[in-house]
């Protein structure tokens, strides 16, 4: 486990060997191999829910220190089973940070080639994919402008989570369905997408 947190806290620092296609793919595999596959322990999968539930579905877009903290403990934690997956993800949401705080465009194949190795891991070990990565996956499709691909996938994943906010806001924006605009004017006027998009 050890051998993990060095590798994560490596990768951090080189961000053009982890920020390609090729080298999520590499960085994954690596990783893989230390990890503990478990699928009845869904100890990662419950924060990937947490940090949907605190930051994109909820009103205002804010990340808990709670919530950072327990991420903090399972990867310091080395009998943290499946966190092969949490790297992963967090190594794709700190590209999409670190691009968007100098004003770049994220790499378009590094997200979707995640995103997809993502919902792979995720379907095989625990059958079921989480509420965040059909929001991430549907962004990075978009970003690579495969808008197809994008909204047949905000499709799929609204019927998985029917509730989920940002996949409603995507979903409108893709069919500019009435009944989904009128939900989200009615019951989540005050969600920071639902302003963000200006859907009134």
């Amino acid at each position: 486990m050890k051998k993990l947190i060095l590798l994560f806290l490596f990768l951090s620092g080189i961000n053009a060997f982890s920020q390609t296609a090729a080298g999520a793919k590499e960085v994954f595999e690596k990783i893989k191999k230390e990890a503990k596959i478990d699928g009845s322990d869904k100890t990662v999968y419950h924060i990937l829910d947490e940090f949907y539930n605190k930051s994109l579905q909820a009103e205002n877009d804010e990340m808990t220190t709670e919530t950072i903290e327990k991420i903090q403990s399972l990867l310091s934690d080395p009998s943290t089973k499946n966190i092969h997956l949490l790297m992963l993800f967090l190594m794709y949401q700190q590209h999409i940070s670190q691009t968007a705080m100098v004003g770049k465009k994220p790499n378009s194949e590094f997200q979707v080639e995640t995103m997809k190795i993502l919902n792979s891991e995720f379907q095989k070990i625990y059958g079921k994919i989480p509420a965040i990565i059909y929001i991430y996956t549907y962004e990075s499709l978009d970003s690579a402008n495969k808008k197809d691909e994008a909204k047949a996938f905000a499709a799929q994943g609204l019927k998985e989570y029917p509730d989920s906010v940002p996949l409603k806001v995507y979903h409108y924006l893709n069919t500019n369905d009435e009944v989904l605009k009128n939900d989200l004017v009615k019951n989540h006027s005050n969600h920071w997408m639902v302003k963000q998009f200006g859907i009134q």
